[in-house]
């Protein structure tokens, strides 16, 4: 069986979107690891700020 240029053009297209599809899930994932760990960086600033004016604002009621 002989493949048309057609067929080889269609195979070639599919190849290639399949390998996009696999790096846009890659990126997906890579983007979604980094928005993670900058929300864990906001979450422990905000965290240790609170936790620095609340004790300040203990020790001068004390």
């Amino acid at each position: 069986m002989r493949l048309q240029t057609i067929q080889i053009i269609a195979g070639l297209s599919a190849a290639v979107a399949f390998c996009l599809a696999f790096m846009a899930t890659g990126i997906l994932i890579v983007s979604t690891l980094f928005m993670a760990l900058g929300l864990a960086a906001v979450a422990w600033l905000a965290w240790s700020l609170i936790r620095q004016v609340r004790s300040r604002s203990r020790n001068r009621v004390a």
